[in-house]
């Protein structure tokens, strides 16, 4: 496949991002575009290098987010990812090398099964350490939600964060109910602020390294330090903070943990492999319908997995 050219790509990210569900006959009627000229941007760069994916906010439906840190060892370290990834809660499985060498994983627990963490940790090293994370700034809402849907809106939530360009007539085929059921099934989502937005996402896969750093106070001044890089900030409630530097492989390791070891406390490596990626990408298919049980009462356990 050939190397996209970032002007084409920036453009139709732009398209989508202000259109991300309407037709692309529309998108060109709205914006005095020659139909075919964007029609071949997109057969060329969606699917491939870009996809609109719905964001969901996960607090509704009860859902609470983790990061987790363990030692695992080498020798079994694909396995211990593979069993990982079997399991729907578990959003996402690196390798990390630093204050744990192993995995790191990031992962979901519903509101009531948070006494469980340690018994599904345990299921999978036997040194760890987790944190629940929350966005930065925080907000201190403590209202988590229940999944209190049937298990068909499962099914759709997966099918929108896949690709939410799908037509709704594929839609309906895949869940079994018509179209005008699957139209009243997102617009009760939006109504319950599940669904927040759909959003276009590039992937370029620029990166393939990154540093994560705990600290137990923020140093502001670091995300205009390295406004130059791609960071993110996450809250870790009564723990502090946790801040996440991407760069690629062709960087000076040594320099960037020296660079970014002086605002934090504890720091390790991520590698984005391939491997690991496509291990991640794959699973987003079903997380949501496996996720929860199939009468819709509610979430599996997380140690059923």
């Amino acid at each position: 496949m050939s190397e996209p050219l970032l002007e084409e790509l920036e453009f139709l990210f732009t398209l989508l991002e202000k259109y991300p569900l309407e037709s692309l006959r529309k998108i060109a009627e709205m914006e005095g575009i020659e139909y075919y000229r964007l029609k071949r941007l997109y057969d060329k760069y969606y699917g491939k290098y870009i996809t609109v994916s719905a964001r969901y906010n996960i607090k509704r439906i009860g859902l609470r987010s983790f990061v987790a840190f363990m030692n695992v060892p080498s020798s079994s370290l694909m396995k211990t990812a593979l069993r990982l990834s079997r399991n729907p809660f578990v959003s996402y499985i690196n390798p990390a090398f630093g204050f744990k060498n192993g995995l790191s994983v990031v992962f979901y627990v519903p509101t009531d099964q948070v006494e469980l963490i340690d018994e599904f940790m345990s299921q999978h090293s036997d040194d760890y350490e987790y944190y629940e994370i929350r966005a930065y700034p925080y907000s201190g809402d403590e209202n988590f939600g229940e999944w209190n849907l049937s298990h068909s809106y499962a099914i759709l939530m997966d099918l929108l964060k896949w690709d939410s360009r799908t037509p709704i007539t594929r839609l309906a085929q895949r869940i079994g109910k018509t179209r005008p059921t699957v139209r009243y099934m997102i617009s009760r989502l939006q109504k319950e602020e599940i669904l927040m937005s759909f959003t276009p996402l590039i992937d370029m896969n620029v990166h393939d390294r990154g540093v994560i750093g705990i600290t137990k106070e923020l140093d502001e001044s670091v995300l205009e330090r390295f406004k130059e890089y791609e960071i993110t900030v996450g809250v870790l409630p009564g723990h502090g903070y946790l801040l996440e530097w991407f760069f690629s492989s062709k960087e000076d390791l040594g320099t960037k943990i020296m660079e970014f070891s002086q605002y934090v406390d504890k720091i390790l490596v991520e590698y984005f492999d391939e491997t690991f990626k496509e291990m991640n990408d794959r699973r987003l298919e079903k997380r949501y319908q496996t996720m929860v049980k199939k009468d819709g009462s509610g979430y599996h356990p997380i140690t059923s997995f």
